[in-house]
Order: structure tokens, then C-alpha cells, then sequence
């Protein structure tokens, strides 16, 4: 206990100090607190001010200042949502009034989190800012799951896709041909509402309809769930099981793994290894 205390007191006092004026933008991972960085714990602590968004994992906000401003600027599918604009503006703001501004999101601010447009309109506006990376849910979610992303049996590359667009259909510029002959893992982020046209552009380029496939709902939390599937019976099963946002979705033969490996990985108090295989 002693040797763990002077350890922690030794890894803080190197840690950075957070700034009046500055933001710094964390990753908060997929949702265990457990997962949380040193530094964004750190800026959790003394922030003055909390933009977080809607995938913060529940619990993650208890640890922060009780002094702090929360911002609630999370974007949720299907309900009216701040644009990114009003999100950059707010930032600016309350950097500009002297607050340490902390730009919480779930998994990694620089996966699919928008990072690099708030941190442009930051420099734009001459307002120092600290990236604080996160895990994200991709690996880390994927890994509560019992499912690597990478192994060296089932193929060489794991590819990170997102799900849709701005105006919420799948990217225009996806090179389908492409995805569907890289012989390691498809993740991809926020694409429950398009997995069945996923299945069908990646079938259609030559994935075999037998492929496995594995959506994770609420990845890391005492809620998460697991669907086992594959691409032919995915979309499907998605409806049928009644998959919950937000979800993560693996395509490739890692997914075979998870049996094995969820027989004996520990868990954090939830149950991550509830499995509905598709028929």
C-alpha cells in the first residue's frame, strides 16, 4: 500500500499543470471509469468547466470538480443536436472568461470524435489546448468483449470505418472492393443504422456471406451486450435482438475467438459475455 501511494504521488507531480484559458480535449474511453488516463482523470479533478458529450460512460462525471460547469453538448442519433459550430464557439468562450475548459468524449477524441476540427478552431482562435487520448472503443470496447482486434492467425490489418456521414448515410468515397479483400478486422463505429447496407456493399464485393460478425452494445459498462452473428444474418439480427446504441461492429474471423476467450477473461462487475448467436 505504501510502495503504491509513493508511486502515485511520484507519476502526479509529473503529470502537467492544467492552465486558466486552456481546454484540453480527453478521451474518456468507452465507458468503464476504469479505462480513464491519469490526465483525464487529472482534468476531471480541477476543471472549471466540462463540455462532455453523450457518450461518457455513466460514473465518469461523479470524479469531477464539484465546482465545475457541465455542458451537455452531446449529439444523439434521431434527436435535435448542438452542431459542431456552437461546440467550437463554446469552447472559445469559456477558455476566453479564464476557465480551464475540459472537452470530455467518450473512447478517443481523435477517432471519429471530431478532435481535430475543435482543435483547429481552437488554434484559429489562439486558445491553447492539450489532446488527451483515450481508449478507444474499437480496441477497447472489442477487448471487454473478448474479442482482439488483432491476431496474427486471422489476418494482418484492422481497419476503422465510420458508419455515416454528416447527413447520416454511409461515407460516398468507401472503396467497398477494397474493404471487403483486407484480411483482418472491419470495426466499424456508429453504423447500427446502416449494418444492412453494410453487409450487402461488402457481399456484393466478395466478403462471404458466413463471415463473422459481432455488434457490441454499450462496450465496457454493466450494460453491455454482445451479439454474435454474421454477414449474411447481421441486419437481421440486429432488429430481431434489438441491438442498443451506441455499438461498435466487427467484422472478420477474430470474432471466433471470443468464445474461448470469454470462458476465462475477468470482468469489472458487468457481464460481458451474455451471447445471442445468430441462426
Amino acid at each position: 500500500m505504501i510502495a503504491s501511494s509513493l508511486l502515485s504521488r511520484t507519476l502526479l507531480s509529473r503529470l502537467p499543470a492544467f492552465e486558466p484559458g486552456s481546454v484540453w480535449l480527453a478521451g474518456a474511453g468507452p465507458g468503464d471509469p476504469g479505462l480513464l488516463t491519469l490526465l483525464a482523470a487529472k482534468a476531471l479533478g480541477e476543471a472549471d468547466a466540462i463540455v462532455h458529450d453523450a457518450l461518457v460512460g455513466g460514473g465518469i462525471l461523479e470524479a469531477a470538480n464539484p465546482d465545475a460547469l457541465l455542458v451537455d453538448m452531446g449529439k444523439r442519433a434521431g434527436h435535435p443536436s448542438p452542431k459542431q459550430e456552437a461546440i467550437n464557439e463554446r469552447l472559445v468562450e469559456l477558455a476566453r472568461e479564464g476557465r480551464r475548459v475540459l472537452r470530455l468524449k467518450g473512447g478517443d477524441p481523435f477517432v471519429f470524435g471530431r478532435g481535430g476540427e475543435e482543435c483547429l478552431a481552437l488554434a484559429e482562435a489562439e486558445i491553447p489546448f492539450r489532446v488527451v487520448p483515450g481508449v478507444t472503443a474499437g480496441i477497447g470496447g472489442l477487448a471487454y468483449a473478448g474479442i482482439p482486434v488483432t491476431h496474427r492467425g486471422f489476418g494482418t490489418t484492422a481497419t476503422f470505418v465510420t458508419g455515416h456521414d454528416k447527413a447520416g448515410g454511409l461515407p460516398a468515397d468507401l472503396d467497398w472492393d477494397v474493404l471487403a479483400r483486407l484480411p483482418g478486422a472491419l470495426v466499424f463505429y456508429m453504423a447500427l443504422g446502416t449494418i444492412g447496407t453494410i453487409a450487402e456493399r461488402l457481399e456484393a464485393a466478395g466478403k462471404p456471406p458466413m463471415t463473422p460478425v459481432a455488434i457490441v452494445s454499450s462496450a465496457s459498462t454493466e450494460a453491455q451486450s454482445v451479439i454474435e452473428t454474421n454477414l449474411a444474418h447481421c441486419a437481421r439480427d440486429v432488429v430481431r435482438l434489438q441491438a442498443k446504441r451506441p455499438a461498435i461492429i466487427v467484422v472478420g474471423e477474430v470474432v471466433r475467438l471470443r468464445s474461448l476467450i470469454g470462458a476465462w477473461q475477468q470482468t469489472t462487475g458487468q457481464n460481458p459475455f451474455s451471447i445471442a448467436v445468430s441462426a
